[in-house]
């Protein structure tokens, strides 16, 4: 069945037959590649998405269970502040390496940084536990996120 979904801004035609994942919905019916497939169980983070503002796992979220509710994507996260800032973070202090996980890595820390806007160490860690990065950037992801809460000199 195909049904209309709001996706970074626009009303998109997508199939939402029983049980489709979200991330099928939009990487096949949208052309949305950003998102990527890692582990098909919620456990890598590889799929993130927002939608209405709150990270989930695009990757076994029904797209049936969107209904009328807002998606965004990697593709459309620098169209925000808070996305711009993440993504120069990122580019400024070499975050991604071979970058398979990124684009759920800045949707989480896009989420964290929207909801905590000084998160602590803790905070960083909580928010981004879910997320897997195999190249080992964590202390990049945790620099570039204190960078944007505490200013350009804080974290490098």
């Amino acid at each position: 069945m195909t049904a209309k979904m709001k996706v970074n801004g626009q009303t998109r035609d997508v199939e939402i037959a029983q049980g489709r994942p979200l991330l099928w919905a939009l990487r096949e019916d949208c052309g949305l590649t950003g998102s990527k497939f890692g582990c098909g169980a919620a456990l890598c983070g590889a799929c993130t998405v927002h939608v209405d503002g709150q990270p989930v796992r695009s990757c076994v979220m029904p797209a049936q269970a969107v209904g009328t509710r807002e998606v965004v994507t990697i593709e459309a996260i620098g169209g925000t502040e808070i996305g711009r800032k993440v993504q120069a973070a990122w580019t400024d202090l070499n975050v991604p390496q071979c970058g398979y996980c990124q684009s759920g890595q800045v949707m989480a820390a896009v989420a964290l940084l929207t909801a905590i806007p000084k998160p602590t160490d803790k905070d960083i860690d909580e928010a981004l536990s879910g997320n897997l990065c195999r190249c080992g950037m964590y202390p990049r992801i945790r620099a570039a996120i204190h960078r944007i809460a505490n200013g350009p000199g804080s974290a490098a």
